[in-house]
């Protein structure tokens, strides 16, 4: 006998006056029980619209959503504290089997849970990303820089799930429960995920355009939230430091071996000149080394600070693996 899965929607909703009709109207039919293209059974038990407090009505609109549909929960934000931050508020308050986190302009289709639910099941997988197949539905500028962004972001990344981030996931619930119980301010959730997920996989889906809205990231919004995912990667970043200064130590000693062979073979007619370039090497490498060393002491706190966890027990059995 399949098992039904309950899963929980999650929506944070900044601007989703015009687009949040149209969304939960795709929404609707998952509400009742569906059989996926593999045979598994599942319902969408519940939708948290979580209001991030934008600049438009979307506080009127959900609820008036909340007396049309039964499913739906509203989860109300104090202030507007970002998109990461609302994805966790609602994650906390999810009881699902399985949480979906997407967005509110239509531009991810409800029809594609199914299949994410299928990779989940089928490979035994903590966490699925959906991977567009198609090109975003954005200028050719926004995708190269985003690509980019996006390698960036994996390569520095010390977690060897190396799957490419997207808004529209798939959760076990008991993962994404906890990690909204522990994360920290300024974590990114992405990061956070990789931390705790042993079995990270994606799912292709085809992107649409938004829904009779604009996107509500600039160019400097989106180098912003770039910038803050560089900083919440955790310690690699800063061990390039300690890199760099040992490099530079190395760099410092070849140099002064060369100078001196200079000094001793060659024609060197500056007057001080060999002492000040191997003290100048040798120095910047001494203090490149320092910094490495005290990166590596701040490396540590923010670890501690962003709330890593040091281990995480689970109630169901686990799999060996990482990316599937």
């Amino acid at each position: 006998m399949k098992i039904k899965h309950l899963v929980s929607l999650v929506i944070p909703v900044y601007s989703g006056q015009k687009t949040l009709p149209k969304l939960l109207k795709e929404i609707l039919p998952l509400t009742y029980e569906q059989t996926t293209p593999n045979g598994n059974q599942f319902i969408v038990c519940e939708v948290l619209l979580v209001h991030d407090c934008g600049p438009d009505s979307s506080d009127k609109i959900i609820e008036h959503l909340r007396d049309e549909y039964k499913f739906i929960r509203p989860v109300w934000l104090s202030r507007n504290f970002g998109q990461h931050a609302a994805t966790l508020a609602g994650m906390a308050s999810a009881s699902g089997d399985w949480i979906v986190t997407m967005d509110e302009d239509g531009q991810q289709s409800p029809a594609d849970i199914c299949h994410m639910l299928d990779k989940a099941v089928d490979a035994s997988l903590q966490v699925v990303y959906a991977k567009s197949i198609t090109p975003p539905p954005h200028g050719w500028l926004r995708n190269i820089l985003s690509r980019t962004a996006k390698g960036i972001a994996l390569k520095l990344l010390d977690s060897s799930n190396a799957v490419q981030f997207n808004s529209f996931r798939l959760i076990d619930g008991e993962v994404g429960r906890i990690l909204a119980a522990y994360c920290g301010s300024g974590i990114y959730l992405d990061v956070a995920l990789s931390w705790i997920a042993g079995r990270i996989g994606y799912c292709p889906v085809v992107l649409r355009n938004e829904m009779d809205r604009p996107s509500g990231y600039s160019y400097m919004k989106l180098l912003a939230h770039f910038w803050h995912m560089i900083i919440a990667l955790g310690t690699r970043p800063l061990r390039f430091v300690t890199i760099m200064g040992l490099f530079s130590v190395a760099i410092a000693a070849s140099l002064a071996g060369y100078v001196i062979f200079l000094k001793m073979f060659g024609d060197i007619s500056i007057q001080g000149w060999t002492s000040l370039i191997i003290t100048i090497a040798f120095f910047s490498g001494c203090i490149l080394t320092a910094l490495g060393v005290i990166a590596e002491y701040l490396a540590l706190n923010l670890t501690i600070a962003m709330g890593k966890p040091l281990y995480m027990v689970s109630t169901k059995p686990t799999r060996s693996g990482t990316v599937i």
